[in-house]
């Protein structure tokens, strides 16, 4: 089997469309189609189901997907290992972790470690899902609860604490806060159902709220904590945010410091393989030296 043409059923299979896949790889949906036809006639199998709205794999398909992403991962895995066997630590690094993480603490963090590593180029992969560090969906995560894969190398980064916040602007419209009994007067803002908590209990605050889901006062619910802090801020209502998603905001004011939500950790995870890899390596140091700054 010719690998450029398996290269391309990778991109058509998970994208679901020859056009699509054409952009990608900067070939003509035509092209595309072509290649994909003649994969399959080497085959002597479909790959594909084509409908009116994309392209589905069939059963055989499944099966070759399957195999060329494993092969793909490995290709990709043995040339950052060619790659770290430079002097200097050079390459892609693919970072994953949650939108709120990366928006507040991470990026500001990045130009920092871009002036000591140039040569290195982040791709950072946002997403309160977690991607596959086995399958190279990435090469490195920070996850804000412990990874339970066997074959994933963690590292503990912080543990991160939870605070109720709110603006300035919200507090002198409903007066302060000064005791828990305050706090059933307050309008909420909660992460509540969404498909995937990033982090442990985000909740916490409702339980000290009186009851806030019989009497009204939960005003928004949003399953990403970026976008918690920003209605916070806005003055929408109180919430209970990590305090890394607090950190460098002018617009939040800690209520109650003697109240604290459940703590969690966060960790910095990879791959076995990648273990003696210079990205990896130096980026850890940079992100722990970083978080000793940062608590300091």
């Amino acid at each position: 089997m010719d690998w450029n043409r398996l290269r391309i059923f990778q991109t058509v299979a998970e994208h679901g469309s020859f056009t699509r896949a054409g952009d990608i790889l900067e070939l003509s949906q035509s092209a595309v189609s072509r290649q994909i036809a003649a994969l399959e006639k080497s085959l002597g199998a479909v790959l594909f189901h084509r409908h009116s709205r994309g392209l589905l794999l069939t059963e055989q398909g499944e099966a070759l997907y399957r195999t060329v992403r494993e092969v793909s991962a490995k290709l990709a895995m043995t040339e950052a290992q060619i790659t770290d066997a430079r002097d200097r630590p050079s390459g892609p690094l693919k970072i994953t972790t949650t939108v709120s993480f990366a928006s507040v603490w991470l990026t500001p963090r990045i130009p920092a470690f871009n002036s000591l590593y140039p040569e290195i180029k982040i791709t950072l992969l946002t997403s309160d899902n977690l991607l596959d560090l086995a399958m190279r969906e990435a090469d490195v995560a920070i996850r804000m609860i412990e990874p339970t894969e066997p074959d994933l190398v963690r590292r503990h980064l912080m543990t991160v604490y939870s605070y109720i916040y709110a603006s300035p602007d919200y507090l002198a419209r409903f007066g302060p806060i000064e005791t828990v009994d305050d706090l059933a007067r307050q309008r909420l803002i909660i992460y509540g159902q969404g498909p995937l908590t990033p982090i442990a209990n985000p909740d916490w605050l409702i339980g000290i709220s009186g009851n806030p889901t019989a009497d009204g006062r939960i005003v928004l619910e949003a399953n990403n904590i970026y976008c918690m802090r920003e209605a916070v801020e806005s003055g929408l209502g109180i919430a209970a945010l990590p305090d890394y998603v607090a950190w460098g905001s002018k617009r939040l004011q800690r209520v109650l410091p003697d109240r604290q939500g459940p703590p969690f950790e966060a960790f910095f995870t990879y791959a076995e393989e990648l273990r003696y890899s210079k990205r990896i390596g130096v980026f850890r140091d940079f992100l722990l030296s970083e978080v000793a700054k940062w608590r300091s």
